[in-house]
């Protein structure tokens, strides 16, 4: 064998990081160490795996069809170096959870799982619909975990559970106890909205796709919990997961507005790499995912501690 695992390291994370400095900063190695151990390797071969772009380097043709077998090949490393220190081969797990999820749901699952496994390490990325689709296509992520809908030829998905959003607002807003309200009432009004990107986002404009008229959106937030303390206080109307709203509904701070005209349900999804080596980390994580919703009919069903 002519090259070294450290060799494949080296190029997956110069792949994703389109940068020797930041690969080399990932790897906790110098920049020159780095950028020989990938001159060795493109010179072993005979070959040439990245383009150079300006500052960025990009996988040219066969630097594509390399950078998932090597992303397997080292995880199965990873595995059996696990198992062999008597770690049940559990290793490093990479996940990626878009906020809501992130937020009420992926914490839980990491406490679960490495209190199950504590000789594992768990990194979690909690970020957008749009980002955590394009971490997973460039192998940055083991496992994603959305919102929504992901129709990229290059990455598996599995249903999880259903979700639903809801319109809502502050029980002091004029349109709070309304029993029936026209969409056209709804997109006059001031809206709180989630960030272009983002699964609720694109679920609310999607269900409202039919009508001419926009949203009037008065403010963006990356964060559920911007939005929701944003309508509290008065600013506007909201939509976001019943799951982020249920504490708030029983505690009577928000209130749910009807929106008949609308579908608002979605599913939370698991997305990996076409190309991913499922590890055994990663089928684990998998398992207890579905062990948490077993039951549930959606998301705002499952079993979780109450917040006060």
């Amino acid at each position: 064998m002519h090259y070294t695992l450290r060799q494949l390291e080296v190029f997956v994370a110069v792949a994703q990081h389109e940068s020797v400095s930041q690969a080399a900063r990932a790897l906790a190695m110098s920049q020159s160490a780095t950028s020989t151990a990938l001159a060795e390797l493109e010179r072993q071969f005979d070959c040439q795996l990245l383009d150079r772009l300006g500052k960025r380097l990009k996988l040219n043709a066969l630097g594509f069809q390399l950078l998932p077998k090597a992303v397997a090949l080292l995880d199965r490393g990873e595995e059996i170096e696990e198992l062999l220190r008597g770690q049940q081969g559990v290793g490093t797990l990479d996940v990626g959870a878009t906020l809501t999820i992130g937020n009420y749901l992926a914490t839980l699952l990491i406490s679960d799982f490495m209190q199950r496994y504590p000789g594992s390490r768990v990194r979690l990325s909690v970020r957008n619909t749009r980002h955590i689709i394009d971490s997973v296509r460039q192998h940055s992520l083991d496992l994603g975990l959305i919102e929504g809908q992901c129709d990229d030829e290059m990455i598996i998905s599995q249903p999880w559970v259903e979700d639903e959003l809801c319109v809502f607002c502050s029980p002091r807003h004029p349109l709070a106890g309304r029993e029936h309200l026209e969409l056209e009432q709804l997109l006059r009004e001031d809206w709180i909205m989630r960030e272009e990107g983002s699964g609720t986002r694109m679920t609310l404009e999607y269900a409202a796709r039919h009508r001419r008229s926009r949203f009037n959106t008065l403010l963006e937030l990356e964060h559920t919990e911007g939005i929701k303390r944003a309508v509290e206080s008065g600013l506007g109307i909201g939509c976001v997961s019943r799951l982020a709203l249920r504490d708030a509904f029983r505690r009577g701070s928000l209130v749910p507005l009807p929106t008949p005209e609308l579908d608002l349900k979605r599913q939370f999804t698991f997305i990996w790499h076409r190309h991913k080596y499922l590890t055994t980390g990663v089928r684990e994580f998998l398992r207890l995912c579905r062990e948490m919703t077993a039951g549930a009919s959606r998301s705002d069903d499952i079993a979780l501690p109450p917040v006060p």
